[in-house]
C-alpha cells in the first residue's frame, strides 16, 4: 500500500530517504497552520467581545503589530542569508524562538482582567505589546523555515511534494487546535456566546496551545538536517548593503508576478477572515453554529488537496489556482445575499451559509495552494541574475510589504465596521441577557459587514486570478535555469540556445548579458546544457554547484 501511495503522488526513494525527511520538515507546519487558524477565528473578537475595547482599537492592535512583523521579517532573512553554522543558516533559529513562542502565545490569551471599558488605553497597549511579541516568535521560526524549502528539495516539483506534506500538517495543527479551543469553551459555558465571563477559558488555552506548537517546532529542529554554512563568504554589512540587496529582489520580474498575484489574494483572504466572525454573528445571526461550521471548512479546505496536488503534479503550479478558485469567489458571493437566519426561512439561509463554508474554503485553497509552489523557484531565477542563493532575502522582501498592507487592512477592517454603526461587546451581550433575544444590528451596519466580507474580497480575488494568468515560469523552465545554474557553478561558463535564452529574458526580466548567468568568463569553450532521449534537462553537476554555493 505504501508503495501505491508512493507512485501515486510521484514520490521516487525508499521512506527513509524519501518521505521522512518531508515529514521532519513539516512538524513546524502544525504551529505554522494552527496558531495563525486559532488567532483568525478568534482573536478580534476575544478582543471585541472578551477584553471589550473598540473595532477600532482591536485594528490598531492588530495593524501595530503586524507592521512591527513587516519590518522583522527583512532583518531576520538577512541574518539568515548571512549565518554561518555547522547546523546551517536557519536551522537553529526555529530551538530559539520556542522560549520566545510559548511566552508570547500564552500572555496573547491571558487579560489579566484588564477591561476595555474602564481600562481602554491600557488594555490596547498591553494586546500591543503580548501581539508584537508573538509576531516576533513567528518571524524567528518562520522565515528560517520557509528560507531552508528551497536549498533541502530543489527539484521543481519535489518542492511541491514538500509544500504538500506541509498541507498536512497546516491541517494537522488546525484540526485539533481548533478541537482544543472548542472543548475548552465548551467545558466553561462559552462555546454559544462570548462575553467578558469568557476570560478564564482563554487563558487555559493559551497554555494548553503553547505548549502544542513548541513541541512542532522542535521537533523539526530536532529531526531535520541542513548543509554547512561554515564556509560561505558574505559582503559587508551595512546600510548600502541592505538597500541593494532587497532592489535586486523587484528586478525578477517573476518574482513581481508572484508578489501582486499573492498581495490580491492576501487582500481578499484578509478582509474575508477579519470580517467573517461577524458576519456569521451579527449579519446570519448563526453564531451557535459557528464551530460547526468552521470544522466544515476545515474539512471543506483539506478535501481539496487532493485535486490541487493532483492537477499542480499534472499540469504545473498554476492550473488549480486557474480551476478551483471560480468557488473560492461563489462561496464569497452568498454574503451578499444572505439574510439572517431568524423566522421564516432560516433553513435556506442556513443551508446557504453551509455552502459558503464549503465553497469558498475549497476555491481559496487553489491559490494558497499555488502561491506556496511557486515562491520557492523564485529563488533559482533571483540566483540566475545575481548568481547567490538569498533565500531569506527573497521571502523576506515579500512579506515585508504584504504584512505591512495587512497589517493597515486588519485596522480598515475595524474602522470600517465601526464606522458603518456595527456594535459589539457588553452592550450586545446585556441586550441579549436582558432581552432573550438576538441583537439585530442596523441596515447600515450590516451593509459594512457585506463590503468587508465578501465585495472587498470578491474584487481582489478576481483581480489575484488574472494576474495568476499571467505568470510565465513553466516546470521546464525552472529545471533549464538549475541545469544552467549547475554548469556555470562547475566551469564558469554556460552556453544556451536563442530560445533558452529568451525564456530566461522572458522569466527574469532581464537582458541575458545583464544577468549572472550571461557574464561568462574569458574561456572560449561551449558549455551547453544536456537532455535525456525524452528533452528532459539533466543535472548533472548538482553537486559540484552546491559545493561551489557554500
Amino acid at each position: 500500500m505504501g508503495e501505491k501511495i508512493k507512485r501515486a503522488i510521484g514520490v521516487e526513494g525508499d521512506f527513509k530517504s524519501a518521505i521522512l525527511p518531508m515529514i521532519n520538515y513539516s512538524y513546524a507546519n502544525i504551529f505554522m497552520g494552527g496558531a495563525g487558524y486559532i488567532i483568525s477565528m478568534y482573536f478580534t473578537i476575544f478582543l471585541t467581545d472578551v477584553i471589550n475595547i473598540s473595532l477600532k482599537q482591536a485594528g490598531i492592535v492588530v495593524m501595530i503589530a503586524t507592521l512591527w512583523d513587516a519590518v522583522t521579517d527583512p532583518v531576520m532573512g538577512i541574518i539568515t542569508d548571512r549565518t554561518r553554522s555547522k547546523y546551517g543558516k536557519h536551522r537553529r533559529y526555529l530551538l530559539w524562538g520556542i522560549p520566545v513562542l510559548f511566552a508570547s502565545y500564552s500572555l496573547l490569551w491571558n487579560g489579566y482582567g484588564l477591561n476595555g471599558k474602564t481600562n481602554p488605553v491600557t488594555a490596547m497597549i498591553y494586546f500591543i505589546a503580548v501581539y508584537m511579541l508573538y509576531k516576533t516568535a513567528y518571524t524567528i521560526i518562520c522565515v528560517p523555515h520557509t528560507a531552508m524549502l528551497p536549498e533541502l528539495a530543489p527539484e521543481y516539483n519535489l518542492r511541491t511534494q514538500y509544500n504538500s506534506v506541509g498541507y498536512l500538517f497546516n491541517s494537522a495543527g488546525m484540526v485539533p487546535a481548533f478541537g482544543i479551543v472548542v472543548l475548552i469553551l465548551g467545558l466553561f459555558g462559552s462555546g454559544d456566546n462570548l462575553t467578558s465571563g469568557s476570560k478564564q477559558p482563554f487563558l487555559v488555552i493559551g497554555i494548553v496551545l503553547s505548549v502544542f506548537f513548541s513541541v512542532s517546532v522542535f521537533l523539526t529542529f530536532k529531526k531535520t538536517k541542513e548543509p554547512s554554512s561554515v564556509g560561505m563568504e558574505t559582503e559587508k554589512l551595512d546600510l548600502k548593503y541592505v538597500f541593494r540587496e532587497y532592489a535586486l529582489v523587484f528586478k525578477n520580474r517573476s518574482f513581481r508576478q508572484y508578489f501582486f498575484m499573492s498581495l490580491a489574494y492576501q487582500f481578499s483572504t484578509g478582509f474575508y477572515n477579519n470580517s467573517k466572525v461577524y458576519y456569521i454573528k451579527y449579519l446570519a445571526n448563526q453564531y451557535s453554529k459557528y464551530a460547526f461550521f468552521n470544522a466544515v471548512a476545515g474539512v471543506a479546505e483539506a478535501g481539496a488537496f487532493p485535486l490541487n496536488y493532483a492537477l499542480t503534479m499534472k499540469y504545473g503550479k498554476k492550473k488549480c489556482g486557474n480551476i478551483v478558485t471560480p468557488l473560492m469567489i461563489a462561496g464569497l458571493a452568498v454574503g451578499i445575499i444572505m439574510q439572517s437566519s431568524g423566522g421564516k426561512g432560516s433553513f435556506i439561509w442556513v443551508a446557504l451559509m453551509l455552502l459558503s463554508m464549503i465553497l469558498y474554503p475549497f476555491g481559496m485553497s487553489g491559490l494558497g495552494f499555488v502561491s506556496t509552489n511557486i515562491f520557492p523557484d523564485l529563488t533559482d531565477v533571483d540566483e540566475l541574475i545575481t548568481g547567490r542563493r538569498r533565500e531569506g532575502v527573497i521571502s523576506t522582501f515579500s512579506t515585508l510589504i504584504k504584512k505591512s498592507i495587512s497589517g493597515v487592512m486588519a485596522a480598515m477592517v475595524g474602522f470600517t465596521l465601526q464606522g458603518f454603526g456595527l456594535i459589539t461587546g457588553d452592550t450586545v451581550a446585556k441586550y441579549e441577557s436582558d432581552t432573550g433575544e438576538a441583537f439585530v444590528q442596523s441596515a447600515n451596519a450590516i451593509l459594512g459587514v457585506r463590503i468587508c466580507v465578501a465585495i472587498i474580497p470578491i474584487i481582489t480575488a478576481v483581480i489575484s486570478l488574472i494576474l495568476l494568468k499571467k505568470f510565465q515560469m513553466t516546470g521546464e523552465d525552472h529545471t533549464m535555469i538549475r541545469a544552467a545554474i549547475a554548469t556555470k557553478h562547475k566551469y564558469g561558463s554556460v552556453t544556451l540556445s536563442k530560445e533558452e535564452i529568451k525564456r530566461c529574458e522572458l522569466i527574469s526580466g532581464q537582458k541575458y548579458e545583464n544577468t549572472w548567468l550571461g557574464k561568462n568568463n574569458s574561456s572560449q569553450q561551449e558549455h551547453t546544457l544536456i537532455k535525456d532521449e525524452n528533452g528532459k534537462y539533466l543535472i548533472l553537476l548538482e553537486k559540484e554547484a552546491e559545493k561551489q554555493n557554500t
